[in-house]
């Protein structure tokens, strides 16, 4: 899991869309605390503060230690809406973890070993279907990244999510199938080679065929 982060923040007594530009002018971003059997909590962060830690890249699968009014607020990000234009942040939406919570998060997979896989040594190209596996995870043992290894692995095979041991506290939010995560598959530019050699096969077949049919007609001509 990554390493819990903490963002500072305060009460916001306001509500309403004049509030909310009021308060990103003076360079805070509109935020709210929802969940745990508890009332939403209105609240604002500095900008800068929420746009470095959007930066780490591991900001949604981390636990954010909310420090409002003297207490802290143990909670995990759930959306940060952005500009269309701009992409700075204008607000944000957190949710309270309870001691004993699970929750559902988005975490990146990535591969190891490629050197070991024959199909990737013989030009083959891994194809990934999903660069993130939905997951429901105990609150505090939320992985930051998932490996999945393709030693082994040739042209023509898939990965499923069957074949990855999930780590302890973390299973598959999506049940119902065993769907697929990567694949390996011959590069584009050898199909592409694969089909011109078979074009030009059928090119060659073909002109054999004409010229066999007009060397056909010269002995009908000739023997009247």
């Amino acid at each position: 899991m990554s390493d819990a982060l903490t963002l500072p923040a305060e009460a916001r007594e306001r509500a309403g869309k004049g509030a909310s530009r009021a308060l990103r002018r003076e360079g805070r971003i509109p935020a709210v605390i929802y969940g745990g059997k508890e009332e939403p909590t209105p609240i604002h962060v500095e900008e800068k503060e929420l746009v470095k830690q959007l930066g780490t890249g591991h900001f949604m699968n981390s636990i954010v230690q909310i420090e409002l009014g003297g207490k802290t607020v143990r909670t995990l990000p759930k959306d940060v809406a952005l500009h269309p234009v701009t992409d700075r942040p204008i607000h944000a939406d957190f949710l309270r973890l309870s001691k004993d919570s699970k929750v559902e998060v988005l975490v990146p997979v990535v591969f190891t070993n490629e050197e070991k896989a024959p199909g990737l040594k013989k030009g083959g190209v891994l194809n990934v279907v999903r660069h993130e596996l939905e997951l429901v995870c105990e609150a505090d043992k939320i992985p930051s990244e998932i490996e999945i290894d393709v030693t082994g692995k040739e042209v023509g095979d898939s990965i499923h999510i069957s074949e990855i041991a999930l780590p302890t506290g973390s299973e598959s939010a999506i049940t119902d199938r065993d769907f697929t995560i990567a694949t390996l598959v011959a590069p584009s530019a050898l199909k592409k080679s694969e089909g011109a050699a078979a074009a030009e096969g059928e090119d060659e077949v073909a002109a054999d065929e004409v010229e066999a049919t007009e060397q056909g007609g010269d002995e009908g001509e000739g023997d009247e």
